[in-house]
Formats: C-alpha cells, sequence, structure tokens
C-alpha cells in the first residue's frame, strides 16, 4: 500500500509539473447541461429522434457523434456517417421509416464524420453529394471509409428530394479547408452546421480544430442569418436552438477579445528579459514560450471565472481556446 501512495504521489508531482491537474479536479458537467441530452441507452448504443414534432427530420447520436436523417416521400436522406455511428446507421432510419437511404450529404471531409460511408456501399444507387473540395480531396485521399462523391457542386445546392427541399450551402470555410457545409431544411426551420458548438458546451479543443479563425469568427452571425429553430452542430447529444448559437458566440467573442487585451498589455521584452535573468539568451525558442503561456495562462483564468457556471467543459478548453486565440491575435488580426 505504501508503494501505491508513493507511485501516485509522484504521478499527481508530474501531472503537476507538466501543467496537468488530476481528471477528479476538473468542474463536472452542469446539470442544464445534462438534463437537456438524448438519453443513449447503453446497450443499445445509439438514440434516434424527432428534432421536433411532425418535421420527419431525425438526429441520430450515439453520444459523442451525430448525423441528421431527412425522411421523405421519395427516401431517406442521410447527412453525413460518423465512423462510430455506422454500423447502427441503418438499423436506426428503419426504427423510423421503411424507406430506404437514397441519398447521402457530406457537410465536411473530416474522418469522424463521413468515415463510416465506406459501411454503406452495399446500398444500391446511393447517391453521395458533396463540394467540390471534398471530393478532389477525398479523391486524393483514396481512403475506402470515405466512399466518393456521385454529385458534387461549388457554392450552393437546392437538394429537391420528394416532399422536401434541402438547402446545401457553402457560404465560408471557417473549419475545413476544404469547405464546410450549412444545411437547411427552410419550412421546417431547421439548420445544420457542423463542428461550429455543442448546445449546452464550450467548443471542442482549438476552438473545434478549426483551420482559420478570421472566418470562425463570421461564422456565427451567418448561422443567426437563417430562419431556424432548430440546430444540429454534429457532436454530444442535445439538439440546440438559436439562443445556444448567440451564446457560443459570445463565449467565443470574449475570448477573442479577452486575448487581445491581455496580450496588448503584456510587454514582450520585459518577460522575456525576465525569463533571461535565469536561464540567459541563447534558448530564444523557451524565452518567447514564457511570454506566450504567460498571455495563454492569464487569458484562460479570466475566461474560466466568467463561464464555468455557464457553459460546460471551460476549465477542459479554455486554455487551448487562448492558445489558438492567440495566434490569431498575434499573427493575423
Amino acid at each position: 500500500m505504501k508503494h501505491v501512495i508513493i507511485i501516485l504521489t509522484l504521478i499527481l508531482a508530474v501531472n503537476i509539473a507538466y501543467g496537468q491537474k488530476p481528471i477528479e479536479s476538473y468542474t463536472p458537467v452542469l446539470k442544464k447541461t445534462l438534463s437537456r441530452s438524448i438519453q443513449v441507452d447503453p446497450r443499445k448504443g445509439y438514440a434516434i429522434q424527432e428534432v421536433k414534432p411532425n418535421t420527419n427530420i431525425y438526429v441520430l447520436t450515439d453520444g459523442i457523434w451525430q448525423s441528421v436523417v431527412i425522411v421523405t416521400n421519395k427516401g431517406v436522406v442521410l447527412i453525413d456517417a460518423p465512423e462510430s455511428l455506422a454500423p447502427n446507421i441503418q438499423k436506426a432510419v428503419a426504427e423510423v421509416t421503411d424507406q430506404p437511404i437514397v441519398t447521402l450529404v457530406y457537410t465536411h471531409a473530416h474522418i469522424d464524420h463521413i468515415g463510416g460511408s465506406g459501411q454503406l456501399k452495399g446500398i444500391p444507387n446511393l447517391e453521395i453529394i458533396a463540394l467540390k473540395g471534398v471530393a478532389d480531396f477525398l479523391r486524393e485521399k483514396n481512403d475506402p471509409r470515405r466512399l466518393l462523391p456521385t454529385k458534387t457542386f461549388s457554392g450552393a445546392y437546392v437538394l429537391r428530394k420528394g416532399d422536401k427541399q434541402i438547402d446545401l450551402t457553402n457560404p465560408l470555410n471557417f473549419h475545413s479547408d476544404e469547405g464546410d457545409l450549412f444545411v437547411s431544411v427552410a419550412k421546417d426551420k431547421f439548420l445544420m452546421v457542423i463542428d461550429v458548438l455543442a448546445p449546452g458546451y464550450v467548443p471542442f479543443k482549438n476552438l473545434d480544430i478549426t483551420s482559420n479563425i478570421h472566418e470562425y469568427l463570421k461564422v456565427f452571425d451567418q448561422i443567426l442569418a437563417y430562419d431556424f429553430d432548430v440546430f444540429v452542430g454534429g457532436h454530444l447529444t442535445s439538439i440546440g436552438d438559436r439562443n445556444d448559437v448567440l451564446e457560443s458566440k459570445e463565449y467565443v467573442m470574449d475570448v477573442y477579445e479577452t486575448v487581445k487585451r491581455v496580450h496588448g498589455r503584456t510587454d514582450l521584452m520585459e518577460v522575456m528579459s525576465n525569463a533571461a535573468s535565469k536561464i540567459g539568451w541563447d534558448n530564444k525558442f523557451l524565452l518567447f514560450k514564457v511570454f506566450l503561456d504567460k498571455v495563454i495562462d492569464e487569458s484562460a483564468a479570466e475566461i474560466e471565472s466568467r463561464w464555468i457556471g455557464r457553459l460546460a467543459g471551460v476549465d477542459v478548453w479554455a486554455k487551448s481556446h487562448a492558445s489558438t486565440m492567440l495566434l490569431y491575435v498575434r499573427w493575423d488580426d
């Protein structure tokens, strides 16, 4: 027992030394966030639920990823095919309709959202729609997990399938260099935009591993320009609405403004000189890291103090968000 305690103490010491805190010390997910989550039966592995009554639009989730099932009188349109959901997609669709899957739409190229499409290759005459940039990228990658699109477009495309009109638009590439889609069913006030926000939570690491922060800062207003009351973001289990988008925008803009302010007040040469008094000036990378870390740590502490009771995951990702935003603020803004 004594040896176990010593080992645990050493692990804790290493974690602290490398800036990691024990996982037990992180703030639990907020009760208000958990209370709105779609419950997934672990024995089943997924849940499928209509986004609101009489729409024939369903969200399919395993608790981490989401896809959307749009039932028309001419077949099912599936939006994305996440790897984790792939074994259960056809089973889940059969729970809500006897219509076959006829069309698959890719919102973007990332494996976690469309890497399950390869398991749908047995569906006869499956139409796969994607942006041209996504199709070009997938053709180059030659990944059997991601089936190649059969129809491509640039800018915008109106998908009319039976009694549903689904508008696919590419207003900006905020997340994926190959292209990001907004999926709208205007009649049902439904909107799906992947990897911007998860209702009730802060964005994922690095502001949802976004490749273009300049465009990411614009995406919330692009979303809010749509007339919608149901929002699907692609991750975790909740269905969102306009208030979720507004709250996420407020959080992201707070990150931006905080990092910009803290960076602006922090004197680079003063911080580096203080560090150099201990180690000298030879290791310029390390000295510059001390400066960047100071801005990130102070920004994250401010952000946590304001948001820890409003959105889940603040203390998990605040430093990551501050770090990503600092790259933009210092070098691009």
